[in-house]
């Protein structure tokens, strides 16, 4: 009984990255707030393979430990003898058919594109081997395309056995191929060390298969940033940057006025509206949705936390973890922390940090306060200098707030307490008992004058 040829996937991961000079195995190195291998895995995903396989060798259990998939089978390459060594190695381990195809990519290419991917995978269904190319200006470092005089993919090239004609040549090898896995066995168990680097070089597969008459499918991709690999931190940050800049303008384009694309950075998953202006300096980070018509001030770090329409965040602020319901404004300098819940037009000024509570409507906390594991009604005032006491050394305590309550200022509410709705407490109080509806506390110590009281001076010296 025949069954379906199935595509399976092999990402090759076991370097060191020695010029990354890092105790980090470089496919942990992070771009856009993903690692490179998550980015890889990404785009492997995005094609449905039957099978998900990462050889790894050297900081074997970093990455295992560092990649939170249920669906990936772990190869070990004990010793890194090489690209071809290492497609070995995954095919001793895995028991694929002979009809299936094998989609072979790196760790080490962070921003593969899915269409990309997909136009190799469908290009394999027409010859048992598929290779992507593209070209660059500068093509130091990378293995070079050898055709015939018909245009036909016939080897490749590595850069320390290419000779200076083939040096030339601009049209370069990703590494990425999609194979016959039939045929793929077969080549593999050909491959000899015959190179400057002493290793199985994969890439000889594509002389072997033109030798046997076998039809190679150049797939060609005319942006190399999606298939650029990275092998130094320079290399990372540049990548970084074009990165960013994509991202940049693809927020322009679905309604965001970006003040300089050069200095935002999107580490994450973002979801925007329209008319939304973003200053300098700005971070996202984690998953981050803005509504319309919303406002980030210059160097502000917006964190896992949800925008609604009209909120204007203003400079340097701080949001983690936070929902900011329509027309909130907070900032600037202001810092909300996991937990907090901003009700529709409630203001958080200057210097204020609020953690695990919730502001009601209209409520405001303009000035140099701490607002902590708080339930608070619409329409409150708290002054300047507020502190909910939340924390009594040991265990976290709630402090309740009705609608209404006007709290004065350099006032400490100590938890577990309750204010009730429309009452007033007298600035420079501390208060550890409930406060009624409509009633004014006062806890102050009692003002005293002394009349005669001298106030020291300094000695003079002898």
């Amino acid at each position: 009984m025949s069954t379906t040829p199935q595509l399976h996937v092999v990402i090759l991961a076991a370097g060191k990255g020695t010029r990354m000079r890092s105790a980090k195995p470089k496919v942990l190195q992070s771009l856009g707030g993903k690692t490179m291998l998550a980015r890889v895995l990404d785009a492997a995903t995005s094609i449905r393979p039957a099978s998900l396989n990462v050889v790894v060798g050297f900081g074997a259990d970093q990455i295992v430990a560092a990649t939170d998939r249920a669906d990936i089978r772990w190869v070990l390459q004990n010793e890194q003898l090489g690209t071809g060594h290492a497609v070995r190695c995954a095919l001793d381990e895995v028991d694929f058919a002979d009809d299936d195809h094998v989609l072979i990519l790196y760790g080490d290419v962070p921003l593969l594109d899915a269409a990309v991917v997909q136009g190799l995978v469908d290009a394999a269904r027409r010859s048992p081997l598929a290779v992507l190319t593209t070209e660059l200006s500068d093509p130091s470092g990378y293995g070079r395309i050898i055709r015939d005089a018909a245009h036909a993919l016939i080897a490749i090239r590595e850069q320390k056995d290419a000779t200076p004609l083939e040096q030339a040549i601009t049209e370069i090898n990703t590494g990425l191929m999609c194979v016959r896995v039939g045929e793929l066995r077969q080549w593999l168990t050909r491959l000899e060390p015959k190179n400057a680097q002493g290793e199985l070089y994969l890439t000889d597969i594509v002389g072997m298969a033109h030798a046997a008459e076998v039809a190679i499918e150049g797939v060609f991709t005319d942006d190399p940033v999606k298939v650029a690999g990275v092998n130094d931190r320079w290399a990372l940050a540049e990548l970084e940057r074009e990165w960013q800049r994509r991202q940049a303008k693809s927020l322009a384009l679905a309604g965001a006025t970006i003040i300089d694309p050069a200095r935002l950075d999107i580490r994450g998953e973002l979801s925007i509206g329209t008319d939304v202006t973003i200053d300098v300096n700005v971070i996202f980070e984690g998953r981050v949705t803005i509504g319309n018509g919303v406002t980030i001030g210059p160097n502000s770090i917006i964190r896992n936390a949800t925008l609604a329409d009209g909120v204007q965040v203003l400079a340097f602020s701080h949001v983690d973890g936070a929902e900011l319901a329509e027309g909130v404004v907070i900032g600037p300098y202001a810092r909300l922390r996991p937990g907090t819940f901003l009700d529709a037009h409630s203001r958080i000024g200057n210097f204020v940090e609020v953690k695990a509570s919730r502001i009601g409507a209209g409520s405001k906390v303009n000035h140099l306060s701490y607002v902590g594991d708080t339930e608070m009604g619409q329409e409150c005032n708290i002054g300047a200098g507020t502190i909910t006491c939340n924390y009594d050394g040991a265990n976290k305590h709630k402090t309740l707030i009705g609608d209404r309550v006007f709290v004065g200022s350099a006032s400490q509410l100590v938890a577990p307490v309750a204010v009730g709705s429309g009452a007033t407490i007298g600035a420079g109080s501390t208060i550890t008992k409930n406060v009624p509806e409509e009633q004014l506390a006062l806890a102050r110590a009692p003002q005293v004058l002394k009349t005669g009281w001298q106030r020291p001076v300094k000695k003079k010296p002898a």
